[in-house]
């Protein structure tokens, strides 16, 4: 039951959050007892604050005030944003990550950890071990961020941000298997 009432609310919500100019990112519907847990779970480019999740929480309850007939019953709402360890499956969580340290675990090799450039439609570019290397998404088992105290060195930003306005010339990065 859950799982249909998830596919019919899913819809309606979706164009809540899209019209509040934010991303479903996540979508979920439990039984609580009596009452339906919707967890909803959003993002954006610039992140999301407090007050935004507020806001976007309003306009949520209020589309599925709308729409109780496909609930049909009690519900708790649950908005939030998501977590840092929240895996990297979506071209934009890489846009979202740019400049952040990122563990890669590669469906072949070893893991290893690389800071994210540029992130392209089907790979991104990552700074690791001083090199400059593209990363097809589908060659990622997993990839999370990394917590990082400190700031990241000055000059590796520069490094991926240069790359990214094309002031490095093309050729010089390594390429991994398969994104030729």
């Amino acid at each position: 039951m859950p799982g249909e009432l998830a596919s019919r609310l899913q819809p309606i919500v979706a164009e809540a959050v899209t019209a509040a100019g934010f991303d479903l990112d996540a979508f979920e519907v439990q039984q609580a007892g009596r009452r339906q847990l919707v967890k909803v779970v959003v993002d954006a480019d610039d992140g999301v604050g407090l007050d935004e999740v507020a806001e976007i929480s309003r306009k949520v309850s209020a589309a599925l005030d709308e729409n109780e007939h496909v609930l049909a019953s009690a519900y708790t709402l649950e908005v939030t944003s998501p977590g840092l360890d929240r895996p990297l499956t979506q071209p934009r969580h890489w846009r979202r990550a740019r400049f952040r340290l990122v563990k890669i675990t590669p469906v072949e090799g070893a893991a290893f950890v690389g800071r994210v450039g540029h992130a392209g439609e089907d790979a991104v570019r990552v700074l690791a071990g001083g090199k400059l290397r593209d990363v097809r998404y589908a060659d990622v088992a997993k990839a999370v961020v990394e917590i990082e105290f400190k700031q990241p060195p000055a000059e590796d930003l520069k490094l991926l941000e240069d790359d990214a306005s094309g002031l490095i010339a093309a050729g010089q990065a390594e390429t991994e298997k398969g994104s030729k």
